[in-house]
């Protein structure tokens, strides 16, 4: 398997010479627009970042209309860099089985490449974890007679449907 640097980075924690202050992108659902920036910034300045390089670890990037504001208020409170990691690979098909993304136009991931989506975004650079880095992540633990029977779905990933792509007439 070829090696993962995002997954070396997010398994192993080998971050030593960026800042320690933790800053977390995951911010709860808001019932308005206008609370969320207050939360987030709330969060994202409670931590030391003037003069650091921060690396801000995040879940996924989906829309790429979340992260942006974070690194602009890490930015405004003196970050000297700052970097992303995505704990996932980019996500560019729709799914049809549970998360409400109808189409590929709404993924950022199709239209930006990382390079492109870092300099979108405010980042000094943008790294996602690879489809394989996922699959040896979620199956590290699994004790199993045949590992390659064990079901992970990463259509939205790779496009690559359990069964075959759903009707594309469907509405959603």
């Amino acid at each position: 398997m070829v090696p993962d640097p995002v997954f070396d980075c997010l398994f192993k924690l080998t971050t030593a010479t960026y800042s320690h202050a933790a800053v977390s992108s995951q911010t709860p659902a808001m019932p308005t627009v206008s609370v969320a920036p207050e939360a987030v910034a709330s969060r994202a300045l409670s931590g030391s970042v003037k003069g650091k390089r921060v690396l801000l670890i995040d879940d996924s990037i989906v829309r790429g209309n979340t992260i942006g504001p974070i690194i602009k208020l890490l930015r405004n409170a003196g970050a000297k860099e700052v970097h992303i990691r995505v704990a996932s690979p980019p996500l560019l098909y729709p799914c049809y089985m549970g998360i409400n993304i109808p189409t590929r136009e709404e993924l950022i991931a199709n239209k930006l490449n990382p390079d492109e989506l870092a300099v979108h975004v405010g980042a000094n650079s943008l790294k996602y974890l690879s489809v394989e880095g996922l699959v040896k992540a979620v199956r590290s633990d699994i004790k199993t007679k045949n590992p390659h029977k064990v079901g992970h779905c990463t259509a939205c990933l790779t496009g690559e449907y359990p069964g075959g792509e759903p009707h594309k007439d469907l509405d959603w």
